[in-house]
């Protein structure tokens, strides 16, 4: 209920908006574009998304579902970010280097390996 000296306030649709109601509210949007990707990421981007469907074709193990999940969450990082840390690429490199004998069938393997400098 409002009275004539209270102000009165109507928003209407607020899809996809930022706002801030109150004396020190702060709004900051983040909402649409992607982060930028250098050429390096782009390719182990690729490289990444190439080894995923790769595996799906193997008989799944311990070892298959480790690298898959590693491959996830590098291709979800690179995408989220634009990049993959140095702490997700080592984890790669490792994953790759346990899984060699298993990989070694595949091209994608080597290409993912190769961006990564092993």
């Amino acid at each position: 209920m409002t009275t004539a000296d209270e102000p009165g306030v109507s928003i209407g649709d607020v899809s996809h908006s930022t706002f801030a109601i109150g004396s020190h509210a702060h709004a900051e949007s983040h909402h649409g574009t992607s982060p930028a990707r250098d050429q390096a990421a782009e390719e182990l981007l690729a490289a990444v998304r190439e080894l995923r469907a790769d595996l799906a074709r193997l008989q799944a193990s311990e070892q298959t579902r480790s690298l898959d999940e590693a491959l996830a969450d590098t291709e979800d990082e690179i995408t989220r970010t634009g990049a993959a840390g140095a702490s997700r690429r080592q984890r790669l490199r490792d994953l790759l280097t346990d899984a060699q004998t298993v990989l070694t069938l595949f091209t994608s393997a080597g290409a993912v390996a190769g961006l990564l400098g092993m």
